[in-house]
C-alpha cells in the first residue's frame, strides 16, 4: 500500500496521477470517498475544528485502506481537500483485474468507517480509468466517479421501491388464498375473498406494467393531465389489502365512504398510495387499536386524504427524513424505509403533496392533497 508517509501524510493527488501515469496500459478503477459537510464545519464551527475533523478523517482512510484494499494500491488526498481517492491497480488473489463487486464493497468498508468516526455524511462513487478518463483533471474524474455512485445508488433504491411494491400484492394474495384453504370458511367469505385476491392480482399486474413510469428518470415530471383516479374504488381496495394485517394485530380500520371524489392520479397508483399510508398506520399502530382515515374535499380544487393512527407517533426531529429512501422511524416495527418514499414521489409528480403532523389519537397523522379531477 502507498499509504501514508513517516509524518503519517497521505500522498498528494498530483503524486497519485503521476504513479497512475506511469500505467498506461491499464484502466483501474477510481474510488472517491467526499465528505461535502466538511465546508459547512468550517463554516460553523471555523477552520481550526474543520482541520481537526479532515485529520481524522485522513486517519480514518488510511486505516480503512490498509485493511481492505491491497499492498500495490494507490491512495491520495490534499491537504484542505474533502475528497480523498484510491486506484485499485493490483490484481486480485486470482490474478485477475478487481471486478465491480470488489470495488462497491471496499468502497463501502471505507466510507463505513470514515463515517463511523467523523459523524459526517459521507458521499462515495467510482469510476474507470479508461480512455475517456485518462487525461482528464482530477476534478473531471472525481465528479465522474460520484455521479456513478448517485446513479447507482437511485438505480437500486428504484429496484428496491419495485420489490416492496410487488410485494405488498402478493402478500394480499396469499393471505387471502391461505385463508381459503381452510374448509370452515363460509360461501360468503369465500366468495368476497376469491374477488379480493383476483383484484389484487389484477394491481399486480398492472404494477408490473407500470411501475417503471415512476422510475427516478421521470420522478420530476408531472402525471399526466388525464389521469384520474376514483378515490372511494382505490380507498376500498386499500384497506381490503391491508386487511389481514390489520386483523393479525387485532387493529380497526375505519374509513370514510366519499362522494363521488375523483383526482388527478390514475387508480392503481391511488390505491398504491393508501395502501403505503394505511399499511404504514396498521404495521406502527397499537397492538388492539383503530386506524382512522377521513376524505374532504373538493375544496379549492383539491381532495384531501389524512391516516391516523395511535401508536408512538413520529418525533419532530424524524419527521423531515422519514420520507427519504431507506429511512424508517424509531419504532421496532418491520421495513425497508420504502413505501413512504415512494408515496411522496407518486404524490408530487401529481401535483400534489403529502404532509406528517401528529395525531389528536396520539399516533401519526398523513395527509395527501391531491389536485381533483
Amino acid at each position: 500500500m502507498r499509504g501514508p508517509d513517516e509524518r503519517g501524510l497521505l500522498p498528494r493527488v498530483a503524486t497519485f496521477r503521476v504513479q497512475l501515469a506511469d500505467r498506461r496500459g491499464d484502466a483501474p478503477p477510481i474510488l472517491v470517498v467526499r465528505l461535502p459537510e466538511l465546508e459547512r464545519v468550517a463554516w460553523r464551527r471555523g477552520l481550526r475544528a474543520a482541520r481537526a475533523v479532515e485529520r481524522s478523517a485522513a486517519a480514518a482512510f488510511s486505516t480503512a485502506v490498509q485493511r481492505v484494499l491491497r499492498a500495490d494500491d494507490l491512495v491520495a488526498h490534499d491537504a484542505g481537500s474533502d475528497v480523498f481517492v484510491a486506484a485499485l491497480v493490483a490484481p486480485t488473489r486470482e490474478g485477475a483485474p478487481p471486478v465491480a463487486v470488489d470495488v462497491r464493497s471496499a468502497l463501502a468498508r471505507i466510507a463505513a468507517t470514515m463515517a463511523s468516526v467523523t459523524r459526517l455524511e459521507v458521499r462515495t462513487g467510482w469510476t474507470t480509468l479508461d480512455a475517456g478518463l485518462r487525461d482528464a483533471t482530477t476534478d473531471a474524474i472525481v465528479e465522474a466517479a460520484l455521479e456513478r455512485g448517485a446513479q447507482e445508488r437511485q438505480r437500486y433504491a428504484f429496484f428496491s421501491s419495485l420489490g416492496h411494491e410487488l410485494r405488498t400484492p402478493l402478500a394480499s394474495i396469499r393471505g387471502y388464498l391461505e385463508t381459503l384453504l381452510d374448509d370452515r370458511v363460509d360461501d360468503a367469505t369465500r366468495g368476497r375473498f376469491v374477488r379480493i385476491a383476483h383484484a389484487e392480482s389484477m394491481r399486480l399486474a398492472r404494477l408490473v406494467d407500470g411501475m417503471f413510469e415512476i422510475s427516478l428518470l421521470d420522478l420530476t415530471e408531472r402525471a399526466p393531465s388525464c389521469a384520474a383516479g376514483r378515490v372511494s374504488d382505490a380507498l376500498r381496495a386499500a384497506v381490503d389489502a391491508c386487511a389481514a394485517e390489520a386483523t393479525e394485530r387485532a387493529i380497526g380500520v375505519a374509513a370514510d365512504e366519499p362522494d363521488d371524489l375523483w383526482v388527478a392520479l390514475d387508480g392503481d397508483r391511488l390505491t398504491l398510495v393508501l395502501v403505503n399510508l394505511i399499511g404504514n398506520a396498521v404495521k406502527h399502530g397499537r397492538r388492539g387499536g383503530a386506524v382512522f382515515v377521513d376524505v374532504s374535499g373538493p375544496a379549492a380544487r383539491t381532495v384531501r386524504i389524512s391516516i391516523d393512527d395511535d401508536g408512538p407517533g413520529i418525533p419532530p426531529d424524524e419527521r423531515h427524513r422519514v420520507f427519504g429512501f431507506g429511512e424508517r422511524g424509531g419504532t421496532h416495527a418491520s421495513g425497508a424505509g420504502i413505501g413512504l418514499a415512494l408515496v411522496r414521489l407518486i404524490v408530487e409528480r401529481a401535483g400534489g403533496r403529502v404532509d406528517l403532523d401528529p395525531s389528536p389519537l396520539g399516533g401519526a397523522r398523513f395527509v395527501v392533497t391531491l389536485p381533483s379531477a
